[in-house]
Order: structure tokens, then sequence, then C-alpha cells
């Protein structure tokens, strides 16, 4: 679970959720399956024009939000932005998953200061800001979300300026920073793993194939940077369009410029259905899967493609996969059968850090220096820590796809301290 590391200042944080962690190990949930009374139902507003809103309101605590069993108390109230009320149904499941992890964990370890004040965005930048002047208005302490770069642009300067941290779930880089802090998978760090590793197996060159758009884009960037970091070289790239009649010709092409060994690896930053789509394209222009080892992003953190032959011996970057197994028991023992979208765990993650700072003294519970404790802080899904400059550090496992399913390559870090030998 995520528990602030052994620095002085986080020893009750620590002592906190480790025996949160034993709960959760040796009772499950305990015999209940229904979060405490204190988190409230998701929002069910429907998607409305947001007022605009040029600058905040003053806060005023005696406005601020305190149910009736809580009166009297000192609430530590953490706000949950997501949309809820997204037109899109994908979005409005991913979004109730995420926030039935993060009740999963105020559950698990059973912290009745914290209140959870959920509220919905719409997915829109728009909606997210009057989401956030609303928590705000309420009393929140800390702010866990939004989901979309735009809507994190939005929420930004409103939090800032009542110095309230933001904890997002977008993995753009772009976005981070000024009290805004990434809890998210980062394109750079699944990269940087990748190459990383496969550099230590002796390869040098390597081919890439891009999906187009501004992800593409990026991917390339990031890849770029990684191999010539590592005095590799990328010797041959080209890009396809999301169309599957589009990508005979760029799978072709980069197999031609395989030629006879002009490369190591392929790297292949694509994922789901246009992962399954290109990867036996290239075995049909005579890529062998055996002789070019193909390279993924964590978006190949999926079970079924364990079902795609072309891949079987691939390599990808993934949170170490104990953790996250464990996860998915208990939020399925709660909440029922059904897998909860990959994500969810930052849910979890993101209110398990709350939960952590939430032990520190109140004038150093959710500051800039105790989000960026040097040792991090370890969660469902390994360990990470948050940089100055909001971004995240995870430690990632390699996994390779087999057959039976992906296995660890090789482990995942347990400390960002080094290694003494």
């Amino acid at each position: 679970m995520t528990d602030a590391r052994p620095s002085s200042s986080g020893l009750r944080a620590v002592v906190v959720l480790c025996f949160g962690l034993m709960l959760a190990a040796c009772n499950g949930l305990g015999g209940r399956s229904a979060p405490p009374p204190v988190v409230a139902p998701p929002p069910t507003t429907q998607v409305q024009p947001p007022p605009r809103v040029d600058a905040p309101a003053m806060r005023d605590p005696a406005r601020f939000y305190t149910p009736a069993h809580m009166a009297g108390e000192r609430p530590i109230r953490v706000a949950l932005l997501l949309p809820f009320n997204s037109p899109r149904d994908n979005v409005r499941t991913l979004s109730n998953s995420l926030y039935n992890a993060a009740q999963l964990a105020l559950f698990e370890f059973d912290n009745r200061q914290i209140l959870l004040i959920p509220k919905a965005t719409g997915g829109t930048s728009g909606g997210a800001q009057r989401a956030a002047q609303e928590a705000l208005s309420a009393g929140a302490d800390l702010i866990l979300g939004p989901l979309f770069a735009e809507e994190v642009v939005a929420v930004a300067p409103i939090a800032a300026q009542h110095n309230v941290p933001v904890v997002a779930f977008s993995s753009d880089s772009a976005v981070a920073g000024n009290g805004v802090y990434l809890l998210s998978f980062p394109l750079h760090e699944d990269i940087n793993r990748i190459v990383e590793f496969a550099t230590l197996q002796g390869i040098q060159s390597f081919g890439a194939l891009y999906p187009q758009g501004s992800y593409g884009n990026r991917a390339q960037a990031e890849f770029e940077r990684a191999v010539a970091a590592r005095a590799g070289r990328v010797v041959a790239a080209t890009s396809y369009p999301s169309s599957s009649e589009g990508m005979y010709e760029p799978a072709r092409r980069i197999a031609a410029s395989y030629g006879d060994g002009n490369f190591q690896a392929l790297f292949l930053p694509e994922g789901g259905a246009q992962l399954k789509t290109i990867s036996p394209l290239l075995p049909y222009y005579d890529l062998d899967p055996r002789q070019v080892k193909f390279l993924g992003t964590g978006l190949w953190d999926d079970p079924s493609l364990a079902l795609e032959p072309p891949l079987h011996g691939a390599w990808f970057p993934a949170p170490p996969p104990e953790g996250h197994a464990q996860f998915l028991t208990r939020y399925k023992r709660a909440y029922g059968p059904a897998t909860p979208p990959r994500i969810a765990s930052l849910g979890y993650d993101a209110a398990s850090l709350a939960v952590a700072l939430a032990t520190r003294d109140e004038s150093d519970r959710f500051t800039a220096a105790a989000l960026t404790d040097p040792d991090g802080f370890a969660g469902v899904d390994g360990i990470f820590r948050f940089m100055a400059d909001g971004r995240t550090e995870r430690g990632l496992a390699v996994m390779e796809v087999r057959p039976g399913g992906a296995v660890v390559v090789d482990p995942a870090p347990t400390s960002f301290r080094p290694q003494v030998f």
C-alpha cells in the first residue's frame, strides 16, 4: 500500500500504513463489503455549460463542508475531481473505478479524519474549473485529480492561489509543476526503463514504428532521447495512421529497412486493438520476431497480448505485478467480479498517499517538502516519488510476453536509495 518512506518526518505514516497493509493482507476487508460512511456517493449531475470563473473567491472556514456525523471534529478534506458525468461511457466507467479504488483505500486504512469530497468535472476545462472552485470553497486541503491534461491546466491556477496541491492523473508531463504533481504512468519513464534494459542486454541499434498524432510524436522524441543517452542509434523509423488499411505500407517499409540485420530491436509504442492489428503485419513482411526483439510501453500491460504469437518474447515495462494483483482481488471482493480499468489503482494510491500525509502535523501535511520526499512512497503499483517539477519517477519491472502470460525478466526496484555493495 502507499506509505511514506522512512524519513523521520514520515515515521508515523509508515506505522499507520504498515498496519493497514497487514490488516488488508490478513483480513481482506474484515468481512465488510462497503466503504466507510464518511464517503459520499459519486456525483450524478448532468453535463452543463460551466459559469466563467475569472478568479477564485476567498475561502471562508465557517462555510467549509462538514457532515453532521463529523460535527465538532476537524476533518481533513480531500477533493476528488473526476469526469463522473462525461458523455463518454468509458470515461464514466473509469471515473467510477478510480472513485471506488479511493474509497477502498480509505476503508482499509480506516482514517476517519479524512473526508472525501467528489466533484464532477464533465471532462472539460470549464467543468474542472468549476469543480475545483466548489471543492476549494468546501475547504479542500488536497485535490486528487482531475484526469485529463486540459482539466489540470484549468484547475492548477485556482488551487495555487489557495496553496492547495493537486495530485492529478494525467500522464502529460507538460502540465506538471507549480503545485501540480502527476500520479500516473509517464511515457518517458516507460521508455527510459525499456531502453535501459535493452541496452544492458547488448542492443545498440533500434528501429521504431510510431502511431501518427501527438502521442506518437511524444513517443518518438522520448525514444530518440533515451537511445542517444545510452550511445545507441535509431537506424530506421516510420509512422502509421489509425486505419487498419493504412498500416500495411508502413509495416512493409520498416520490415524492408531491417534488411539483413540493420537493427536489433523494434520499438512499438502502441496498445490494444491497434497493436494487435499491426504486430502480425511485421512477420507477414518477413520481419521475424525471433531475430528482432520487439519492445513496448506500459500500454502492453494487457493479459490478452499473451494470445498474440508475434509478440511472444517481446519486452515491455510495467509496475511490479504482485501488488496490482492483490489490489484487484480486494477490489473485486468489495465491488463485484468485474475487472476495473488498469489505471483504477491510481485512485487507490492517491487516497493512500493522502492517508500517509494526513498523519503529519497540520503545518507539514500537504507541503511541497512532504510530497517530494526523496525516499518516495510505496503503492500497489510499486514505488514512486514526485520530483520538484511535479513529474513522477517510478520503479518499474521489465516483463516478457509469453503464451501463458507476461513474466518478470527484470524486477522493479524496491527503493530509490542507491544500492550499497
